[in-house]
């Protein structure tokens, strides 16, 4: 009997991702594509300029301009999921669709809200990118399909509405709690904010006695955009820091304005209260499957441990037990232990993990050793929870503000051919599809995009480009360029993402195996790492070459090892003796093995 309920289990996990029921599965058994609407699949050119009259500069529609509106939407994304499941992902995390200002920045430095962060209405959709019941529309086809639904939030900031008297053109410096105190005398003598005890002491009480936002600059409001931010709240200046442009350091990490954006004063009870509000609503209204945090680490603590517990809670009532809530910590994400913090302190379940893309670009750089890795991985257990959590943590070695994994390969490799790129570039998706995490795929990663840096030059359009910058990129892969619709089933990048894709819902210990590195080298050359499903026995075996010469090595095992069978590349079928296979690799290559 015992025998029977284990082979059921088995069966049970083993089953593709996406013929299961969806709520079922764990964060770590989903490939999650990341993709920015306005870049993705225009479905309705009515909807360009969101209903704005007037020039590019009041409703944000350029479709030559990097920095503009180019035109995708949801129609155009759900008409898409097709393409998104065949290439083996199971979740969907889309930038955001909140209603944004469609035009900022100082003249002749403006550019458009096509990203999702500059948000005015947190509770409707950009009309450049449709409406509520387009996005309904979308969540629900998705959800048909078993595709789960990730959206992009942000409580750091809103859009830039809020300016100060003595910078009136922007870039005014931070000034610190020190330098401007909340509560003090001003130089005429009259007193602000009275009895306040600080942000410290998060309590209604005290922040009632917060009544005069002016502590550090005078502020002020257009009128014209007094009441512009929805919920109505939004639009009150106590809600908010009013101390200048952040460093993204210290103090001002967590209090200073990014490039003017207004930047929410999260220790605030009521602001706490609104935001749990607002995306409570969210996964209320469209039983959303996860959140991604934007700019997660410019938020105090505090917020984060109310916030997390509340949507988990919310979702969980929803029906939506496994719902993903992962926080982006830029800037000092390359260090594991830091990331590891924001899921300690913060209470964060998951952090994006920048360490793991910075770790894949130094050691299939082609100067590096493979031993970059074995020091990521070493930091496992430093994440609550322990070395088991990193398996829910978002890996990626492309994303849409740090630039294409391809683009930094060349910047390494400046004399490489394209056919060398293309090969590292196999071996990143090779690593992100079968090492620990949930892997998540930049959109046009697949069809081979490279981009020209990082942020806008970054955000190339998938559907025929007008962008001059985007299509002069020499892709991999492809002698097609992005002034081409870019959904090409047949890319080889493609391909290979969708095997490793399908290899990773059909084994389980792709998906939820312990990691174990084999083998390393301070070199370029031999990476080598099991993962094992404790549950079922099952291991698989990764072994890659990142150099450019052919490599022979022994791999350690098991000593109960007897055999390997391939999964993808050439795999020896006997081992070489107890605890050791003897593997044959060409360069820049790689094989996936089920070890018996």
């Amino acid at each position: 009997m015992k025998k029977l309920l284990l082979l059921i289990a088995s069966i049970l996990v083993t089953a593709p991702a996406a013929a299961q029921s969806y709520r079922d599965r764990l964060p770590e058994d989903e490939v999650i594509y990341f993709l920015l609407p306005d870049r993705f699949e225009n479905g309705d050119v009515k909807n360009d300029k969101g209903g704005i009259k007037g020039d590019r500069l009041k409703h944000g529609f350029d479709p030559t301009h990097k920095g503009f509106f180019h035109g995708g939407d949801l129609k155009g994304l759900t008409k898409r999921l097709d393409y998104i499941q065949s290439l083996g992902a199971t979740a969907i995390w889309l930038a955001p669709v909140f209603k944004n200002k469609p035009v900022q920045g100082a003249p002749g430095q403006e550019s458009a809200g096509y990203h999702g962060y500059w948000v005015t209405d947190f509770t409707t959709v950009d009309p450049h990118l449709g409406t509520e019941a387009d996005f309904k529309a979308l969540v629900d086809a998705a959800h048909s399909r078993g595709l789960k639904v990730y959206m992009d939030i942000i409580a750091n900031h809103t859009a830039d509405v809020i300016s100060y008297t003595e910078c009136p053109t922007g870039g005014c410096v931070y000034r610190s709690r020190a330098d401007y105190p909340y509560q003090r005398r001003t130089h005429d003598g009259a007193e602000i904010n009275s009895g306040f005890d600080g942000d410290s002491v998060q309590t209604p009480e005290n922040f009632a006695k917060l009544t005069d936002p002016n502590f550090a600059y005078s502020v002020t409001v257009p009128k014209a955009e007094s009441k512009v931010k929805v919920p109505a709240w939004l639009n009150d200046p106590i809600y908010y820091h009013n101390r200048g442009d952040t460093t993204y350091w210290n103090e001002s990490a967590t209090m200073g304005d990014f490039v003017g954006l207004d930047d929410l004063m999260t220790e605030n009870p009521r602001v706490i209260e609104g935001m749990i509000d607002i995306y409570g609503a969210w996964i209320d209204r469209f039983g959303v499957d996860g959140f991604r945090v934007d700019t997660a680490r410019h938020v105090n603590p505090e917020f984060w441990q109310a916030f997390v517990p509340a949507m988990l809670a919310r979702a969980k009532a929803k029906g939506i037990p496994n719902f993903h809530i992962f926080g982006e910590i830029g800037g000092i994400g390359l260090e594991p232990g830091k990331l590891a913090m924001h899921t300690r302190v913060d209470g964060f379940p998951a952090v994006i993990d920048f360490a793991f893309r910075q770790a894949a670009i130094d050691a299939l750089g082609g100067k590096d050793g493979t031993n970059k890795l074995w020091e990521l991985f070493f930091q496992d257990p430093l994440y609550e929870g322990g070395a088991d959590k990193a398996r829910i943590q978002p890996t990626f070695i492309s994303n849409h503000d740090n630039g294409r994994f391809a683009y930094y390969l060349r910047k390494a490799l400046p004399n490489a051919s394209d056919d060398e790129v293309l090969a590292r570039v196999r071996l990143g998706h090779a690593l992100l599809l079968t090492m620990r995490g949930v892997p998540t795929i930049y959109s046009g990663d697949e069809q081979g995009f490279t981009g020209d840096g990082w942020d806008q030059d970054a955000r190339e359009d998938m559907f025929p480009s007008k962008v001059a910058i985007y299509n002069d990129n020499r892709l991999l892969g492809t002698s097609a360029t992005t002034a081409q619709s870019n959904f090409d089933t047949g890319h080889p990048l493609y391909g290979l993402i969708s095997k490793l894709s399908k290899l990773r819902q059909s084994n389980p210990a792709l998906r939820r195996g312990r990691q174990l590195v084999r083998n390393y080298s301070d070199t370029p050359g031999l990476f080598a790492a099991s993962r094992i499903d404790d549950a079922s026995g099952q291991e698989i075996l990764l072994v890659l070459n990142s150099s450019t010469k052919p490599l022979q090595a022994n791999v350690e095992l098991s000593s109960k090892s007897t055999r390997l069978e391939s999964l993808l590349g050439d795999c020896p079928s006997m081992v070489r003796a107890p605890g050791s296979a003897a593997f044959s690799l060409p360069p820049l290559d790689f094989a996936l093995c089920v070890v018996k």
